[in-house]
């Protein structure tokens, strides 16, 4: 059994997908959009949770209510080990092929060979873009949620 570190389990969130999904904070980040400026920042103070990768893909498909996976932050590429392993257990050990939904601050440009690795797993959605202040919010097609910054957007990488 392997273990994964999160900040928190969110299981039932209905804001930052547009399906109803699995919320997983992950801990770490370089705070490179600014630690004042991060809505997340909070997280840096909850203890960390070292959790088993099979009892949580358990316990989301357990859930008859949630429908995809959002992973955010802090930063989920600072845990990449983490999230590599959640995403080959949940697509090989369990054959869900739900959406896994990646929030980013890093740009494309940023995370090239990270983007060409996880092109090999099925439905995964990076959400692209640092936080910038006082932009008008819009609307993601893929995502189907407002995103703060007009730089921000998703893509589906595979």
């Amino acid at each position: 059994m392997s273990q994964i570190t999160l900040k928190g389990i969110i299981d039932e969130d209905f804001v930052n997908y547009r399906v109803p999904s699995m919320t997983l904070e992950f801990p770490h980040c370089t705070f490179k959009c600014g630690e004042n400026l991060c809505q997340n920042s909070p997280l840096v103070k909850e203890p960390d949770i070292h959790t088993d990768v099979n009892k949580l893909c358990e316990r989301y498909i357990d859930n008859p209510i949630t429908e995809a996976i959002v992973f955010q932050g802090l930063e989920p590429f600072e845990s990449l080990d983490d999230v590599v392993e959640f995403i080959k257990t949940f697509r090989e050990e369990y054959n869900r092929d739900d959406d896994i939904v990646i929030y980013t601050g890093y740009t494309e440009e940023e995370l090239p060979d990270t983007i060409e690795y996880l092109q090999f797993f099925k439905n995964i959605v990076i959400k692209f873009g640092r936080y910038i202040p006082d932009q008008t919010p819009h609307f993601d097609e893929i995502l189907g949620v407002n995103l703060a910054s007009s730089n921000q957007y998703a893509k589906r990488i595979s």
